[in-house]
């Protein structure tokens, strides 16, 4: 395997969710400060986009350009309107059983947005599988699947005919068909994780090998369809999420955090954005 030089983009941040590549920029979420941020990583600075007022989660954008954030604990959807003003774009609060979570939305602007499915913390209850709502362009919510144990990054192929989805509780990535209609049909095993790795962030790149962020390994693996692991990049901390971004979409972004306590998130702002150069360029969505 090579050997990867990673560098660190910025620190103290809360923790860092869904990183999207938009207009030469990082967009992602700063999940417990409440916010989403645009890192601009040739200065290493960022910059505050939208500040709301509880956990935000995943990001994506409709085709005339208005960003969509999910709002984790009221488990919305909201808009940024051209004036800047945040609208509600879609109720997940008949589909999602618990905090609303990763997004990923389609060329179309279709989003797929994932659950929980059951309380994590502060106490833990029984595990129950979760469904992923489908929200149309102009807000309609669907169930696009469910069955799902904690479905959590996803990924869409190039031909836009194929969804993969982390499914942390089952310590598995899911690819699934997407229908004519947008729903997700005909579930099966992407690839099985080695029992102590967990999936989380994930990203899809040309050769359709996806980088898997693994919080308790603290490491980003490359997979092979089937499981078979290609690269490793060990961290310091957690890995939380990834993507491959960039102008030639060859700088794979990962962020990391030292625990996934909410609470000591907020007070402790240790989390970090993190680059390193890889072969192989990013493909598909997002």
């Amino acid at each position: 395997m090579p050997t990867r030089t990673v560098v660190t983009v910025v620190a103290g941040i809360s923790f860092g969710e869904a990183p999207r590549w938009r207009d030469n920029a990082l967009y992602l979420s700063d999940i417990h400060a409440d916010r989403v941020l645009r890192v601009s990583p040739e200065k290493g600075t960022y910059e505050v986009v939208v500040q709301l007022q509880g956990p935000v989660s995943g990001l994506g954008w409709l085709p005339d350009g208005r960003l969509l954030v999910v709002s984790m604990h009221d488990r919305k959807v909201l808009r940024q309107e051209a004036n800047g003003e945040l609208v509600e774009h879609a109720d997940l609060a008949s589909i999602a059983t618990w905090h609303a979570n990763d997004m990923i939305v389609a060329p179309d602007g279709t989003a797929y947005v994932g659950n929980f499915g059951f309380q994590i913390t502060p106490v833990r209850a029984q595990a129950r599988t979760a469904a992923i709502a489908r929200i149309s362009a102009t807000g309609a919510v669907s169930v696009a699947t469910e069955g799902l144990w904690f479905p959590n990054g996803m990924v869409i192929t190039p031909d836009a005919a194929t969804l993969v989805v982390a499914e942390s509780a089952a310590r598995r990535l899911t690819a699934l068909d997407i229908t004519d209609k947008g729903a997700l049909a005909n579930p099966r095993v992407w690839a099985q994780m080695e029992p102590n790795q967990l999936p989380d962030g994930i990203c899809l790149d040309a050769e359709g090998a996806i980088w898997v962020a693994s919080p308790p390994t603290r490491e980003v693996v490359r997979m092979r369809q089937g499981g078979k692991i290609l690269e490793r990049i060990a961290l310091e901390q957690e890995g939380i999420a990834c993507l491959l971004g960039g102008a030639d979409r060859r700088t794979l972004f990962i962020l990391t955090a030292e625990c996934r306590d909410p609470e000591w998130c907020r007070k402790n702002h240790t989390a970090r954005v993190l680059a390193v150069t890889v072969d192989i360029p990013g493909a598909g969505y997002p």
